[in-house]
């Protein structure tokens, strides 16, 4: 099979690490997800995975398998919703998750778009938008009058808190009742990034400003955002092995499990008056 030769740093770059988690946990036999598009991809890059991000794990693989089970049932309620991902990068979700009626919009950085189009070609049902997450031009892209579902897997922590809070305001007023689900790193995660984090000798992992320990969020949540419908937090579970049994006693430890990355799903208040 030939190669493409792909060159990406910093944030960017991150979208060949969780493809490089999910290519693995889709290729295996008792993998948590299917994804021939995703294998596809993987393997026609030109870039050495294992030598920058090491050995592949099932913790991508898993948060993708999450957000799938939420969208499908998004989509059961609401077959012509519409499904905005953030910073989608070359997630591959949408040739996991049937839903003819839907909407998907993909919103990303030019740079990360590109490598996209590589691949996914947009239509009149998959569209991209190649615009930074806090370029709010991107909400005019999202049609009015439809259910809202908003993804943002592996994003937010890039950012700083103030610019988080910022955008959920944002998108609250601009879609109320709309669902959004995603992703956050503990505070240690955090401060362990700002000093510096190489997850090789070959890679160093973006800053992720924005840590945030799980007894805190909802409580933040409602305090950026007054109206906040609901709040739920999703469950991650570790595939196989070992760390199965030793990341589920990690999260319901005392005291340790509100120091465990959290997924959480969501849903902005009605539009007041």
């Amino acid at each position: 099979m030939a190669t493409a030769a792909v060159s990406l740093t910093d944030v960017p770059e991150t979208m060949l690490w969780t493809l490089h988690n999910r290519a693995a946990e889709a290729a295996r036999p008792d993998g948590v997800l299917r994804d021939d598009t995703a294998l596809r991809i993987y393997r026609s890059l030109d870039y050495d995975y294992v030598r920058s991000f090491g050995k592949a794990d099932g913790s991508h693989g898993v948060r993708s398998a999450v957000f799938d089970r939420e969208l499908r049932a998004f989509l059961d309620a609401h077959p012509d919703g519409v499904i905005v991902n953030l910073g989608e990068g070359l997630e591959t979700q949408r040739f996991r998750v049937a839903g003819d009626q839907a909407l998907w919009i993909a919103v990303d950085v030019p740079e990360a778009m590109a490598v996209r189009e590589r691949f996914i070609t947009p239509d009149a049902r998959h569209r991209h938008v190649p615009l930074s997450v806090m370029d709010r031009a991107w909400f005019d892209a999202v049609p009015s009058g439809r259910p809202v579902f908003l993804t943002a897997q592996g994003l937010l922590m890039y950012f700083e808190e103030a610019e988080v809070a910022a955008l959920l305001r944002d998108m609250a007023a601009r879609f109320p009742g709309a669902w959004l689900a995603f992703d956050h790193i503990p505070r240690w995660v955090s401060r362990k990034t700002l000093r510096g984090y190489k997850k090789t000798p070959h890679y160093s992992a973006p800053p992720m400003p924005w840590g945030i320990n799980i007894d805190e969020i909802e409580p933040t949540l409602r305090a950026w955002i007054p109206n906040l419908a609901e709040y739920h937090r999703l469950p991650f579970r570790w595939p196989r092995g070992v760390l199965r049994i030793v990341f589920g006693v990690w999260t319901v430890a005392p005291v340790v499990w509100r120091l465990t990355p959290g997924l959480a799903r969501i849903r902005f208040g009605a539009r007041p008056g």
